[in-house]
């Protein structure tokens, strides 16, 4: 495609692209790597604790930010010094570096201290003309020249633009002078109308919100390439303290200015109160403030929202929708997830329609139109539409054996020519051979399912053969895949290789937390020409299945992502990265310096292993960290707080409420039953990489033996770690997990332990909940089971550090400051960013002799079964800190071959994503 051809769209990048089309939805801002926003972040900077801020902005990443915004304005820092080191740092994690950065600050020193730092195309927030128009050419042609978009708030010499005509003004004339003067492409530019308050009690204020719209609309018109943003919350500030009505307002405010043309703003991913669902009197009393139609709007919303205070957290069940029609009751059980009146709305739709294929193809289907609708405009999200899915099969349920009998009665007639319907399209999902991890896997299956496609699910751990057998036998229309580990990705390469060598015509989907869009290009779109499609995440499947489902559309978006997926594999081949690298042997020189003559090592109560069998799950429920529960359901924001957000905390609330109800039957009826093993051995470093664990001593203490495990007949097991090799800033080390253990020079004995934890026992339950067509309660069991067997390991770690190894006896930490991991030592896992080589996973679970005395189990591709499983080391030098290896290059890749002796191109394998070269 030529570069004439390519579309006018808001273009960002960090490792990968982020393309702002006309139908994306809100982009959502990760704002806690802000010192004005994040007391955490702020204290991380002032203490000079780089490499621990970055844990934030990675949880950023991980909560589904899609930008990350970085502001460094402090008294107390050298803001160009602290930005310019913690992006410098932020480039080396490409988990993170991989979305777009918005440098933002109130000093334009800042900003271009962190232009200067940035790689990929970044937003600048923000620029004004509030200083003059020199100042803004000046600052406008600096952002330009590094490539990035701006952020133009509404904001001149005179002031911020408070009515309909400032900020249209103001803005065109930026705009102006943006385009003509400093040669900005319109669709870098992004505009920040301002966003007030309304309902104050000032009259001059009324008329903000429709100012607001009205501007958007306007600009859009004289400037249509544009995009704007702005902060939402603002609007009902006045009413801080009363949820319900604040909610309300965010709703119908979006709702008229996401019509209006509102693209972005730093609102958390998650539900907003469904428009249409808003109590009828208080979205008329909203829209009257918002739109200021009477002059007594305000009071009237006032003098409502002192009866909504009242009534506090007290539900009334509203019954008026049972008397629509039947169509109209089914659209409503649809649209709020009820079953309770299901069976029988279904049976009367049946007795009322023809055939009973007409009530599915009629009414449930327009109900789930409707549904989709919903969420695909952001007015409804995944927890409300998993429950609609629930309404569906259930209703589904009850027509399947009329529907049979009405087959069966045909063919007995003769009629075999009868108009069989087409069928919805058929969507593949599995996640790839030795591969158990499913959830986001059925989520997206429920999400499609909602959208009136056939879903075939083949499960976990799926081989090639298997998935393009059935998608041949079914005669699919889409096949997805999905895996969690690494190996996983040369899995799917694997079967796009299949698929193009048995002539599949049919698109591949790729998903799952390991896939990239850069991974997908480089290695996965080449092997198959017919389609390959990375998607992030559930909410976005939607859009692209029925691009690719489209007859008219499928080509265009064949050649967009084609020609996305080629320019990202040519950067890929061409670039050598700018990063700069250490030698391997200057990397290990560039270790942790620790002062070993001043450690005295502690040994632990007992050497050898410990077996937990059957924990009481009661205890282990007080170490839940939630945060990860909510991620699971694309629900973003830090707990409890999220249970009170502006925009997701009622739909989060509800979902806590049922999570915690499920919980409750689990501990109750001990549907899971928790196992365990940890272990502790002596060992030390010699001085590099590699750390010597004597597992051949005695086990003592109530340990259990591991004899017989698969060890060395010695006992001795070579533990090899990978080291940082990113030419760091002066006074940082390059970190090794092996800097934490006493080297054999110092003639100490150091200690190392290891534990494997599940939560077992989940399969019966999945099954009941499937054969009730119950996906919510089954997917909330499956994200429940993961949290408890985080919490198990949680619950274990801290009893290692104050009773089972003993070396912070005296530790009182919070369930919060658990999570925050502010306790001493640490617990790293095999196949994170410490130590991402999967394979070292072996020898762990042949030290704790894991499977036999836990029932875990690996898979050939090193995952673990049950899928609810964790498993770590334990380090506890009061130095120890999490840390990722990042990139490394090909000479300490060879010599970690060789310290394992395994094959050069089996550890490259595995390590892919770690290297610096390609392969």
């Amino acid at each position: 495609m030529s570069t004439a051809t390519i579309k006018p769209f808001l273009r960002l990048s960090g490792l990968e692209p982020l393309v702002l089309r006309p139908l994306t939805n809100f982009v959502n801002i990760g704002e806690r790597t802000n010192v004005t926003g994040s007391k955490k972040f702020a204290r991380l900077v002032r203490d000079n604790q780089y490499e621990e801020a970055l844990s934030v902005a990675r949880q950023q990443v991980e909560n589904g930010a899609q930008i990350l915004d970085v502001n460094m304005d402090d008294a107390l820092l050298d803001g160009e010094k602290a930005m310019q080191t913690f992006l410098n740092l932020l480039q080396a994690e490409p988990d993170i570096a991989k979305i777009p950065i918005m440098i933002d600050s109130s000093k334009f020193s800042i900003i271009e201290a962190g232009l200067k730092c940035v790689q990929g195309k970044c937003i600048v927030n923000s620029i004004s003309l509030k200083e003059g128009e020199e100042k803004f050419i000046e600052q406008a042609i600096i952002c330009r020249s590094y490539g990035a978009a701006v952020i133009v708030m509404a904001f001149d010499e005179s002031g911020q633009a408070d009515t309909l005509r400032k900020k249209v003004d103001i803005s065109a004339r930026a705009y102006k002078i943006l385009t003509e003067r400093v040669g900005f492409a319109p669709e870098d530019i992004i505009f920040d109308p301002n966003i007030f308050a309304i309902a104050t009690g000032i009259e001059e204020h009324n008329n903000y919100a429709v100012d607001f719209i009205e501007a958007i609309k306007e600009i859009k018109q004289k400037m249509p390439l544009t995009r704007i943003s702005g902060g939402v919350s603002n609007i009902s500030f006045s009413f801080r303290g009363n949820e319900p009505v604040r909610e309300a307002m965010h709703s119908v405010f979006l709702y008229y200015a996401i019509k209006a043309g509102m693209d972005m703003g730093i609102v958390n991913a998650g539900q907003l109160v469904v428009y249409d669902e808003i109590e009828p009197q208080l979205r008329q009393l909203c829209e009257d403030v918002i739109l200021n139609r009477h002059p007594d709007a305000t009071d009237k919303l006032l003098a409502f929202a002192e009866t909504v205070k009242a009534k506090g957290k007290e539900e009334v069940k509203d019954e008026a929708w049972r008397r629509g029609t039947v169509e109209e009751r089914l659209k409503h059980a649809l649209v709020n997830g009820i079953t309770d009146y299901i069976d029988a709305d279904t049976e009367e739709a049946r007795q009322k329609y023809p055939k009973p294929l007409d009530v599915i193809e009629g009414p449930l289907m327009a109900g789930m139109d409707v549904v989709g609708d919903l969420f695909g405009s952001g007015k409804m999200f995944l927890p409300q539409v998993v429950k609609s899915a629930r309404v569906m099969k259930k209703s589904v349920a009850v027509l399947t054996p009329y529907i049979e009998l009405e087959k069966e009665e045909r063919k007995k007639a003769g009629d075999t020519n009868g108009s069989e319907p087409a069928g919805a399209a058929k969507i593949l999902l599995a996640t790839v051979k030795g591969d158990v991890h499913d959830i986001g896997k059925n989520i997206v299956g429920v999400v499609l399912g909602c959208n009136g496609y056939d879903v075939i699910d083949l499960g976990v751990m799926v081989p090639a053969d298997k998935i393009l057998e059935t998608a041949k036998k079914e005669k699919v229309d889409v096949i997805g895949l999905s895996g969690l580990i690494t190996p996983s990705l040369d899995e799917m390469v694997h079967v796009a290789r299949e698929m193009k060598r048995q002539e599949f015509g049919i698109p591949l989907l790729i998903g799952g937390a390991t896939t990239s869009r850069m991974h997908t290009a480089v290695k996965i779109a080449p092997e198959f020409d017919r389609g390959v499609v990375h998607v992030l995440d559930a909410s976005r499947s939607v859009t692209v299945v029925g691009s690719l489902l489209n007859a008219e559309q499928k080509p265009e978006f064949l050649q967009t992502i084609s020609s996305e997926y080629k320019k990202l594999k040519e950067d890929f081949s061409n670039k050598r990265s700018v990063k700069q690298y250490l030698s391997f042997g200057q990397a290990q020189e560039n270790k942790v310096a620790i002062d070993w003559n001043a450690f005295q090592p502690v040994t632990p109560k007992f050497i050898g292993t410990k077996v937990f069998d059957g924990y009481d799950l009661a205890e282990i429920v007080e170490y839940i960290d939630w945060g990860p529960f909510f991620i699971a359901w694309e629900l973003h924001g830090k707990f409890p707080q999220i249970l009170t957000d502006a925009t997701v905390g009622a739909e989060a609330t509800r979902l806590y409420n049922d999570a915690q109800q499920l919980l409750g039957q689990i501990v109750r009826e001990k549907w899971l039953k928790p196992r365990a093993v940890i272990g502790f051995w002596p060992a030390n470093s010699n001085g590099k990489d590699t750390i010597v664990v004597q597992t051949g001593a005695a086990a003592d203490g109530g340990g259990a033996s591991t004899e017989g495990a698969g060890l060395p007949a010695d006992g001795v097991v070579h533990l090899e770690s990978l080291r940082q090799q990113i030419k760091k800033a002066p006074g940082q080390p390059n970190i090794s997990l092996a800097d934490f253990i006493a080297p054999a020079t110092t003639g100490k004995t150091d200690h190392i332990g290891a534990f494997v934890v599940s939560i077992e026992g989940i399969e019966p339950h999945i099954q009941r909940f499937q054969a009730a067509f119950d996906d919510y309660n089954k997917i909330t069991l499956q994200a429940l089971a993961d949290r408890l067997a985080e919490a198990f390991t949680e619950l274990l770690h801290e009893k290692v550090r104050k009773e089972y190894w003993g070396y912070a006896c005296e530790e009182h930490l919070s369930n919060d400051e658990l999570i925050q991991e502010k306790y001493l030592g640490i617990r790293p896992a095999p196949g994170y960013p410490a130590c991402p080589d999967h394979t070292e996973k072996r020898k762990l679970f042949a030290m704790l002799d894991a499977t036999k005395q836990t029932g875990t189990v690996l898979t050939e591709s090193l995952a673990m079964y049950p899928a609810s499983s964790v498993s770590g080391w334990y380090f506890a030098h009061p130095e120890s800190k999490y840390f990722g290896v990042g990139k490394i290059e090909k000479d300490q890749v060879v010599d970690y071959a060789a310290r394992k002796g395994m094959p050069l191109a089996e550890v490259e394998r595995w390590l892919r994503p770690s290297l610096e070269y390609d392969i």
